[in-house]
């Protein structure tokens, strides 16, 4: 027996339970032997799910495997075909949604996946007044950035960033200090022995990598009071720190540091929570326009709101004073042509679909921004090196996870 979304449902498939009609009536018996007409039916009552006989060992998982193919495609409508990398992408995603699904998950049917409407929220600013810049000036007046920040920033800027200082300035913050070990202590990095100092870490790591690690983490500390109705701020960490893996892992194969990398990679929505926090109907509004319309998050925003998160992460970034290297990368990375450095935000948004694409078995429910051709021909990445970073990935998640959400 099979729990089975009504989408998925073909002709000559039985029944393995009875479904519900009207005042406690039986509209379909157990047994029965679906029909076209019947599975319209079944989809018109909005049911979602029902439960299907087995029809044998092989004919289940081809079955299975045509389900989980239907599934994943949705999330890569936006996604070109052409493109070796993304098939490889594609496939990669595919294989451990099979894998889940094979396990203990079910897939979740298209009523699972809709955004809930919240009529009772009311925005900040009523749609086509509130523009990016209003949005951020009312954000960050209200709330005043740690002195930390700053001076983690004006050491990262200067031409003479020495380390007894930098370990000086970040060990103040108890948090800060804790985070950033935890995280230099994860198999992330996977040194031999333990690290229990700033100091040690940053003999390891390096004066500017820990610089814009430690400027990341204190960052991250300013998203607070978003509506749990909107999302769940363990799920956006996740993304965002899947993503910041990504970023590295790439930026590494490609010759960069990959610190610079993951602390843009953190950051890469932060926009996307000032527009939550501020703009709450309407972010429902994008969330329920991407779902109903099988549509990239960032696509539904332009359309709903007129403007998207990475507007908002660019001028959220200016007024943080942020360097330079990072705001071009938060500004760009939906579109890395009009980057300065087009390479670096195409590190980015490949990561981006790397996090998107591998969540799908998760319950993740964004569609696939994609890649121009353009953009990740940039990389000169081939669809092997994916499985290896991927992979990479996968052994260091969780210890990550551990080390930024962990309470300090």
């Amino acid at each position: 027996m099979h729990k089975i979304c009504t989408e998925h449902l073909q002709p000559e498939m039985v029944l393995a339970k009875d479904v519900p009609g009207a005042d406690n009536s039986t509209l379909f018996a157990k047994g029965r032997l679906l029909s076209d007409d019947d599975i319209v039916m079944l989809r018109d009552l909005d049911l979602g799910y029902v439960y299907i006989a087995s029809r044998g060992k092989q004919k289940d998982h081809e079955d299975l495997l045509r389900r989980c193919d239907e599934y994943t495609y949705q999330f890569f409508m936006y996604v070109n075909p052409e493109s070796n990398l993304f098939n490889e992408l594609y496939r990669l995603s595919l294989s451990k949604v099979l894998a889940e699904a094979s396990i203990n998950w079910n897939l979740p049917c298209a009523k699972d996946l809709r955004a809930t409407d919240v009529e009772y929220m009311r925005d900040l600013f009523f749609k086509g007044e509130g523009v990016p810049e209003d949005i951020v000036r009312h954000e960050t007046s209200l709330v005043s950035f740690p002195d930390i920040y700053f001076k983690i920033k004006d050491l990262l800027e200067s031409q003479d960033c020495s380390a007894s200082e930098l370990a000086k300035i970040v060990s103040t913050d108890i948090g800060l200090s804790a985070k950033i070990l935890r995280l230099v202590n994860s198999s992330f990095y996977n040194f031999s022995s333990t690290i229990d100092s700033i100091d040690r870490a940053i003999s390891l790591v390096g004066n500017r990598e820990v610089s814009t690690l430690a400027l990341g983490v204190s960052a991250i500390n300013f998203f607070k009071d978003i509506p749990p109705e909107l999302i769940d701020m363990r799920v956006f960490w996740r993304h965002s720190l899947s993503c910041a893996i990504y970023c590295k892992l790439i930026a590494l194969v490609m010759g960069h540091s990959g610190e610079r990398f993951f602390t843009a990679g953190l950051l890469h929505d932060a926009g996307r929570l000032i527009i939550f926090k501020n703009m709450p109907y309407g972010s429902v509004q994008t969330l329920l326009t991407a779902r109903s319309e099988m549509l990239p998050l960032v696509e539904a925003e332009r359309q709903v709101l007129g403007y998207d998160h990475t507007q908002v992460g660019d001028l959220l970034f200016r007024e943080w004073q942020m360097p330079e290297f990072l705001r071009d990368i938060v500004a760009n990375h939906h579109d890395p042509t009009n980057a300065g450095d087009p390479q670096n935000a195409a590190i980015v948004q490949l990561a981006d679909n790397l996090a998107n694409a591998m969540a799908i078995p998760s319950g993740s429910t964004f569609v696939l921004p994609g890649m121009q051709e353009n953009d990740w021909k940039l990389l000169g990445l081939q669809g092997s090196q994916l499985q290896e970073i991927c992979n990479e990935h996968d052994r260091c998640i969780e210890q990550v996870l551990k080390a930024f959400l962990t309470n300090s």
